[in-house]
This record gives structure tokens, sequence and C-alpha cells, in this order.
């Protein structure tokens, strides 16, 4: 049984058929789903299909590429939210730089103040890092009892090396199975079996042989068979130990 642990649900995307869409997961083996919003409004809705469905959960925060959207009242909702029986993670937070790298000041106070609402209320937290890598260590390093995972690592094994240490999880998505995935099958090889996560970051990040098309949760086998062939591995065995760190790092 698989354990997604990031996948936008409430994306536009699935407008048409997202209901029977989830529905159908548990049946595609697929036990566990994370929907971490990244404002307000899909914060909620990420809450909405996590107390709709037994087997989904949220994670609530404010995304650095939402940062314009942001206004006090809303976040101070968006807070209020985090409090939800259901939302097991802050997230999706972070730094991005790639989209606009004009407001490196804001979002980096942006993050630390998510942070640091994750530590009040002892929740992981679930992080955006775009061509931020530097920073984005610096953030968490001063946070030395901040846990998370960072979402779709794309830093260098040095960097991975030190998130480790401090007890951080690495996320895995349909781009480890691209033909231009060097730098991200080394992480693989470097990271531990039991600080791995899956994830496909539905509706984004289509995984060979499904790569173009629209992501979903049920893609998930083809990220688990990717980092069998690395480690070595039987592809159940990889699906149960990924399961496993999911449910610790998340408490469930």
């Amino acid at each position: 049984m698989y354990f997604d642990t990031h996948a936008h649900y409430d994306s536009g995307a699935f407008n048409e058929d997202r209901l029977p869409l989830l529905a159908s997961m548990p049946e595609k083996g697929v036990e566990l789903i994370i929907d971490p919003g990244c404002d307000l409004i899909s914060s909620r809705k990420a809450i909405e299909l996590a107390e709709r469905f037994d087997f989904v959960y949220a994670a609530v925060g404010w995304h650095p590429e939402d940062i314009d959207k942001l206004t006090e009242e809303d976040y101070r909702s968006m807070e209020s939210l985090a409090q939800h029986k259901k939302c097991v993670a802050i997230g999706e937070i972070g730094l991005d730089y790639y989209w606009d790298a004009s407001q490196k000041d804001v979002q980096k106070a942006l993050f630390r103040r998510q942070a640091e609402l994750a530590l009040r209320l002892n929740k992981p937290v679930i992080v955006h890092d775009r061509e931020a890598h530097a920073d984005s260590l610096d953030i968490v390093c001063d946070y030395p009892e901040l846990r998370g995972v960072f979402h779709c690592y794309s830093g260098s094994v040095e960097m991975a090396e030190i998130l480790l240490k401090r007890g951080w999880y690495l996320g895995f998505d349909g781009p480890i199975t691209y033909k231009n995935a060097r730098k991200a099958i080394e992480v693989l090889k470097a990271c531990p079996l039991d600080r791995i996560l899956i994830e496909t970051d539905s509706p984004y990040l289509s995984p060979v042989p499904q790569r173009g098309k629209r992501n979903d949760s049920g893609n998930l086998k083809y990220v688990v068979e990717k980092i069998a062939e690395v480690k070595g591995m039987e592809p159940k065995t990889v699906a149960k130990l990924t399961a496993e760190n999911g449910r610790r790092l998340f408490g469930l």
C-alpha cells in the first residue's frame, strides 16, 4: 500500500472528477494521501477533502508563489485552520526564487513565521525549495527542533546529508524517473531508507511513462519502482517502508 505524502487534489485540474478519483484510490493500493494547502482557499479545500475521506489528511500553509495574495486577516484564518484535527503539517511553505527573486526578504520572513507556527503546534513542515537552497537550509537550521520533509528534493547531496543528520526527510516524485535525473538519483542513493517519502505532487510532475499527462496518486507505483531499482530492493518493500516513514513523520 502506498502513502502519497504530497498531492494537490484541491487543484482545479481535478474539478471534473475529484471525488470519484479520490474514492478509487484504495482499490489502486493508495492507503493514505496528504493534500497540502498553498493559501487560505486551497488550505480550506484540503481540510474539506480530509473531512470527506478517512484516508485523506491535510496540511495548511502559505506557499511562497502565492505571497501576493497574503493578507493579515487571511493568514490569521489559516493559522486557526492549522489546528483542525485532520491537519497533520504546516505546508506547503518555503522559498521559491525561480518565479520571483524580488521579494526574498518577504519570503524568508513568511517562511520563518510559519516554521514558528509549526513549532507552537508541534507539527512537522512540508518545505518547498526552488532555487533557494542556501537560504532554505539556513532557515531550517535556525530551528533545531523543527522537523519535516523537503518536498520534491532538488538540492545537492551535501545539503541532503546536512538535513538527514538533523532528522529531516526527503520527498521523491516523478522527476526521478526522467532521463536527466542524475542529481536526484545521486541524492536517492545517499538517502537512507528510513528517510525517504514518496509523493506525486499531483496534478503535476507525472512520472515516466505518464509524463505530460495529469498526475494522480495511482502513479506512485512508478516512483516506487524507480526507488526499488536504485536501491536494489523489491517495490513492495519500498512501498511498505516509505508508508511507515510517512506515518512516523505525520503521526498517523
